[in-house]
């Protein structure tokens, strides 16, 4: 070593020992990466997804850190792709905004089905990731419909490949944290978690428009081990959804999931598990949450061979109400179901179905109980499968109902779509509606109807082939007085 280079190292030895809170400083500064540094400019018209991906990969590549997204500025990108080993960063007022260019999204969301939209930010095979930050992620959403209606927008038709970009996609990962976040504006699903194993979602406000059709909140598909807490939610359709695709068979059931402490609002249902469910969904524990304005409040829609089992829903308000034949549901608190699934020429029918067959099957809903949940309703809760034994040993304790007309929509209908029997069973609305099932219990719950009162409001509980059926101090009269019965079994 020269003299000079002994002189050198001698003079940084001193500085660290002298300085050591410094040197740390020095040590943490460098493991952040600034889109900035990596050629990211703050223009509208730039797309920086190149500049993304640099920092991305650098960040990576020495071993982890946080990719920055500076303070008070937007970036405009297209697809781009997380690594393992980092944290992204978006810091107040800063965001990352999709870039509104169709043409740029090219990568199925779902693998070889290519008609259920492309994927913005993505990740396979990642560990050890987080979102974090006071910033947002936006999706430009409305860039991606045609004509505005009513309560919808127009999808726009499309050859092979739907351009709309689900938000952020990760397929097979592990350790990953989302947190004190807003993330918005969606053309499709948002957060679409696939085979992901140890998840944490805190404290994000998730805000789509409600007119935009296909923009679930978060999507657990073939998860698990995932805690979500503490998030408001607004989404034209599902806002937390729990499935197994198809395209994703490989990873297994979705199972050991938790979601406490949320306020959701949907056009379609709040909290959904299925529809697609071609394996298990089960030990699921859902409480103390709120549900506004929404279509439907709680839904299993099961539509596929696999298995719902082991779910408790607990300290819940639900106000729900009617919405267009555009949206699926009839304003149902909650909504119980088991039909095979619908045969159809819809863009991925061949996708629906087991390989080589063109008719599914459906698996059994069983081990379900609804806990303290108070809802204020347009419609009553509705249990109903093909035959009795899908859907069994339900629950439903504390459940207390007020019942009473709020809009122009004609109701006395439950949304049965997509299935093999009649989409729209027309009937009565009544508290507790029950169609084929077996083993229900109905204890300390109650139905009170509202002053605005059409001629189908009927009945307290009305079954119709159900096995032990049993109600313990269900109160409530019918909603005419001397017209209907309170309970009516068929």
């Amino acid at each position: 070593m020269t003299n000079t280079l002994f002189k050198n190292y001698l003079f940084l030895l001193l500085l660290i020992v002298s300085n050591p809170l410094s040197a740390q400083k020095n040590q943490i500064k460098s493991r952040e990466f600034n889109l900035t540094d990596y050629g990211a400019v703050a223009e509208p018209k730039k797309d920086n997804a190149r500049a993304i991906q640099k920092a991305i990969d650098a960040c990576s590549s020495a071993g982890g850190g946080k990719v920055i997204v500076p303070a008070g500025k937007v970036f405009m990108a297209g697809p781009f792709d997380l690594k393992s080993n980092i944290e992204l960063v978006v810091e107040v007022n800063a965001g990352i905004l999709a870039n509104p260019d169709e043409s740029v999204y090219k990568r199925s969301a779902f693998r070889d089905n290519k008609g259920e939209g492309t994927i913005w930010i993505g990740g396979e095979n990642l560990k050890n990731v987080t979102i974090s930050g006071s910033g947002f992620l936006d999706g430009n959403g409305i860039s991606f419909m045609g004509a505005e209606l009513e309560d919808s927008y127009v999808l726009k038709p499309f050859d092979i490949i739907d351009p709309r970009p689900h938000l952020l996609t990760i397929i097979g990962g592990q350790n990953i944290r989302i947190h004190d976040l807003i993330i918005r504006n969606s053309a499709y699903w948002t957060v679409h978690l696939i085979g992901c194993d140890d998840v944490a979602i805190d404290n994000i406000t998730l805000l789509n428009s409600l007119k935009v059709r296909n923009s679930d909140g978060i999507d657990l598909d073939h998860c698990k081990n995932v805690r979500i807490t503490n998030c408001y939610i607004e989404s034209g359709d599902d806002c937390i959804c729990l499935k197994n695709r198809r395209e994703y068979e490989e990873f297994g059931p979705c199972e050991n999931i938790t979601v406490s402490n949320c306020t959701m609002t949907s056009r379609s249902c709040a909290i959904k598990i299925g529809s697609e469910n071609m394996d298990r969904i089960s030990h699921v524990v859902i409480n103390n949450c709120i549900i506004k304005k929404s279509n439907r409040g709680i839904g299993i829609q099961n539509r596929d061979e696999g298995t719902v089992t082991d779910v408790i829903f607990s300290d819940i308000v639900i106000d729900s109400h009617l919405f267009s034949d555009v949206w699926w549901g009839k304003a149902e608190p909650i909504y119980v179901t088991a039909f095979r699934r619908a045969n159809g020429n819809h863009k991925d029918a061949n996708w629906r179905f087991p390989k080589g067959k063109t008719e599914g099957s459906v698996g059994n809903v069983s081990r379900i109980y609804f806990s303290n949940i108070k809802g204020v309703s347009e419609n009553g809760i509705y249990v109903g499968a093909e035959s009795s034994d899908k859907i069994s040993d339900i629950v439903f304790d504390q459940v207390d109902l007020h019942i009473n007309k709020t809009t122009d929509i004609k109701g006395g209908v439950y949304d049965r779509r997509p299935s093999k029997v009649e989409g729209l069973l027309m009937g009565s609305t009544s508290g507790f509606y029950l169609d084929n099932a077996s083993n229900i219990t109905i204890r300390n719950s109650s139905v009170k109807w509202g002053e605005n009162k059409p001629e189908y409001f009927k009945h307290v509980l009305e079954s119709h082939g159900v096995n032990n059926l049993k109600t313990i101090n269900l109160e409530g009269d019918a909603a005419f007085a001397g017209k209907a019965e309170a309970v009516k079994k068929y």
